[in-house]
């Protein structure tokens, strides 16, 4: 399943060679995107990666074409509705990058509270590990910024009551340490049920340290207890 979707990627990119062209050299803010992205990679990199993702949202929902026919009008659906989905990701992604930028600034002035830090600092490396701009799922990216601005929010507050910081994160360790220890357990497989408990986790944090952001849905230590109860 794998290699049947990354050759159809391949087979999308080629056949709508014409439209990703255009689309590369009209992106909205490029340069500014680039810049932001230089954490990540160079300004190919970030090309690849819209390319890709922009390929993914229009042609590989599934079910995924299995036979000429399916492929054929799969790529007539998708041709205009290029342009769109990748002007809109650049928007995001724009947006989601800018918050990188700030919080990485807020980072560098909280080596006094090394805990939090390394805390912080592992949950933006989960949020945006290598390629996440095509690997991270087109409903989710949008949130990744409110995650990032959520983490900023904390180290705002931090200075004011660490205490308050500390509590909050003994209460979700141990439900990050199990999600970990899972993680690595599959080996590269993926489990859609820790995927989802790896989304509440960030919304809890959310819920802990940036109230003020909202959730979409409600989330508390007790009840992610109980997600992953029932998924052990």
């Amino acid at each position: 399943q794998r290699e049947h979707r990354a050759g159809l990627r391949r087979l999308f990119a080629i056949a709508l060679r014409e439209p990703l062209k255009w689309l590369e050299k009209n992106l909205p803010d490029a340069q500014r995107l680039a810049m932001l992205y230089m954490p990540f990679g160079t300004a190919e990199d970030l090309r690849r990666e819209l390319v890709a993702a922009v390929i993914e949202r229009a042609c590989l929902a599934d079910p995924l074409p299995a036979d000429r026919a399916a492929f054929e009008a799969r790529v007539a659906e998708a041709r205009p509705r290029l342009a769109l989905i990748g002007q809109e990701l650049a928007r995001t992604l724009g947006t989601l990058l800018a918050e990188h930028a700030a919080l990485q600034k807020k980072l560098a002035g909280a080596k006094g509270f090394p805990q939090v830090a390394t805390d912080v600092a592992q949950q933006v490396a989960g949020l945006l590990p290598k390629g996440f701009v095509s690997s991270t799922d087109a409903s989710r990216l949008p949130h990744v910024a409110r995650y990032l601005k959520a983490a900023s929010a904390r180290l705002d507050k931090l200075r004011a009551d660490p205490a308050r910081d500390a509590h909050r994160l003994a209460e979700i360790a141990p439900m990050l340490q199990n999600f970990a220890r899972a993680q690595a357990a599959l080996k590269g497989r993926r489990d859609p049920r820790l995927e989802e408990f790896r989304w509440l986790l960030e919304e809890l944090r959310v819920s802990l340290f940036a109230q003020e952001l909202r959730t979409p849905m409600p989330v508390s230590v007790k009840r992610l207890q109980k997600v992953w109860e029932s998924i052990r």
